[in-house]
This record gives structure tokens, sequence and C-alpha cells, in this order.
């Protein structure tokens, strides 16, 4: 099976980063938490953040403002059909049935991505749907201890990356791994 990351991977940007965008359009208020955003996410893409760290720090403000969304599902309809344009288009090309995603990325958003690629098997930051509560936050070797539990006997045949930092425990577990860098894909195992 092939593997890949979603953020800067198959998807040109950071997709939640997009979203927070796409309410700030909604809300102007949001706006005043833009610095706050952007240090988070400078961190996260460094590595300088450990998982609890970030849960301990931003989890709180993002339930909250998750929790104000009246029909989340209906905005993730409205958000991919302004965003699928930023699906890199080598993923068409290599895409495979039994294709996994597993990213950071929250699930409420993943699924409809996930719908309209086609892809059946996704692991995402976990959010319970009455409290909006992150109940995983699908990040480094989180993502490995998800895989495992979702498929224990599965192997990786290729994965497919934008951060080897991040992303190293998957990389150790795929018998080949590829750095995607804007359309540009090269193996680095």
């Amino acid at each position: 099976m092939n593997v890949y990351d979603f953020d800067n991977t198959i998807y040109d940007g950071e997709s939640c980063f997009d979203l927070f965008l796409f309410y700030i359009r909604r809300e102007p208020g949001l706006l005043r938490l833009l610095p706050e955003v952007l240090k988070a996410f400078a961190k996260y893409k460094r590595g300088k953040v450990t998982v609890e760290a970030f849960l301990h720090a931003y989890a709180p403000m993002v339930e909250e403002k998750l929790r104000q969304i009246p029909d989340i599902d209906a905005d993730m309809r409205v958000f991919w059909d302004a965003h699928m344009h930023k699906i890199k288009p080598f993923y068409a090309e290599i895409r495979r049935e039994d294709d996994w995603i597993i990213t950071a990325a929250p699930d409420f958003s993943m699924r409809e991505v996930c719908r309209r690629l086609g892809v059946r098997q996704c692991l995402a930051t976990r959010m319970n749907r009455q409290t909006c509560e992150i109940e995983h936050f699908n990040l480094r070797e989180r993502k490995i201890e998800a895989f495992r539990a979702a498929c224990p006997d599965g192997t990786i045949d290729s994965f497919y990356t934008d951060s080897p930092q991040n992303d190293a425990p998957l990389i150790a577990m795929a018998q080949q791994a590829f750095l995607v860098r804007g359309n540009q894909i090269r193996r680095i195992k």
C-alpha cells in the first residue's frame, strides 16, 4: 500500500491554515488570532513543539470555536468546493485503491476531501462530533500508533511526505519513502 501525508504532500499548502482563513472570512474577529496561529504553525513545521504542549496551548481555543459552528459538514463541502484545485496533479497519476492518508489535519475536514478523492482509508486528528474535543491528535509518532491500531499487519510499500523530521517514524516503517516539494518528488529511502 501507498501511504501519504496530506498537507504540503497531496495538498498544496496547509489545509488547516486555509480552513482558518476560510473561517476568518465568515467571522472577521478571528483575525486577532492570526499572529498566534502563525507562530503555532511555525513551531509545528520546525518540530519545535511537543504534541502535549500543542494540545495544552491550542486545543481549548480550537474546541471552543468548533462548538460555535452550526453545520460543519456543510462548511466542509463549501470549503472543499473552493480548495480541490490545490490537490497536486501527481496524486491522480499514482493513486491506488489501497491508498491511506495519515495526517494531523482534522477528521471533519478529511472526510469530505477523501470522499472526493476516492480514498477509503484515512487516519486524521479525531474530533468528538458532539463535544468538539480532540480525542486523538494525529502527529509524529502518534501517526504510527493510529496506523498500527487500524492496520496491525499493514506494510507500507511507499510513503510520501513533505516533512522527514515530523514523519520520521513512518519513513522508518516504509519500504521506500519519497520527499514531496511542490510538484517535485524525490526518493529519500
